[in-house]
């Protein structure tokens, strides 16, 4: 009887950066690189890891890097909910937002710096990423985590107050009801804002706006749920919800300062309103 080989960790990895190159539904070539280049456990802290199935955490059996090589969300604090998002949902984010050499993200959540990383490599040459974090344990873990990385700064702090530079794309991972208007000015034309959008206890679904010169245009992408957005997640300031069939087929964002809604809203707030006319 033929003995099995037992795979390295080096094998695993970079079976997993071609699962997340084919997770994106990208053609960037770099997708793949770049989830192999960039260990996953260097931003995770020493095992053994918490890992959430269903909604409870199991621990890792050993420190083994390889336990990290999957679909899974990761515990940066258990007892806040915030953790390591799932790749696959990563992957196919990066894949729909297209990150470019030379662009200047900012990065909403960054927690300890994982996604972050992946992110400033994909816009060298000349890139910036500024990343925000509101928890001041998990921004003193990703200013180290992040010291190789080019053209990363990180800041403390709630990202739907602070004075924004002007974006490619913003990339949010906490779970918002309404996007600030600061974020939408602070989009460049042609630029992309991608967030999971969280309305009510029924809807949470990812959506990629881009600044068009007709308007901020929606492509609804697929399911998705995070821990709330500070400053972004009071579900009080909706006069209008949607209900689950109305949250996808949003096809615009507007702003209540441009215009007041009309019979094609689904979704109004104070700020902005999400129509489901094209923009």
């Amino acid at each position: 009887m033929t003995a099995i080989r037992r795979s390295t960790l080096d094998e695993i990895r970079t079976f997993h950066a071609r699962m997340m190159a084919a997770a994106s539904n990208a053609v960037d070539e770099r997708l793949e690189r770049i989830f192999e280049a960039v260990p996953r456990e260097a931003f995770l802290g020493p095992g053994p890891w918490q890992i959430k199935a269903g909604r409870r955490y199991l621990e890792t059996p050993s420190a083994d890097p390889a336990f990290l090589y999957q679909n899974v969300l990761v515990a940066l604090d258990a007892a806040k909910g915030i953790n390591n998002g799932e790749p696959f949902l990563h992957a196919a984010w990066l894949g729909a937002a297209a990150p470019a050499a030379g662009e200047t993200v900012i990065h909403v959540g960054a927690g300890t710096g994982y996604y972050t990383a992946l992110l400033s490599m994909l816009v060298l040459p000349n890139g910036q990423v500024h990343a925000y974090e509101v928890e001041a344990d998990l921004v003193a873990r990703a200013i180290e985590n992040l010291r190789p990385f080019e053209g990363v700064e990180v800041i403390q702090g709630d990202a739907t107050t602070l004075p924004l530079p002007p974006a490619d794309l913003i990339y949010v991972n906490a779970g918002v009801v309404a996007p600030p208007v600061r974020w939408l000015d602070a989009l460049k034309p042609g630029a992309r804002l991608i967030f999971p959008w969280q309305p009510t206890d029924r809807v949470g679904l990812a959506l990629l706006v881009t600044r068009t010169a007709a308007g901020h245009t929606v492509r609804p992408l697929m399911r998705a749920t995070f821990i709330p957005c500070i400053g972004a997640s009071d579900a009080t300031a909706c006069r209008k919800m949607p209900s689950v069939p109305d949250a996808a087929a949003v096809r615009s964002i507007r702003l209540t300062r441009d215009g007041a809604p009309d019979e094609t809203a689904v979704a109004i707030y104070d700020d902005v309103w999400f129509s489901r006319a094209e923009a």
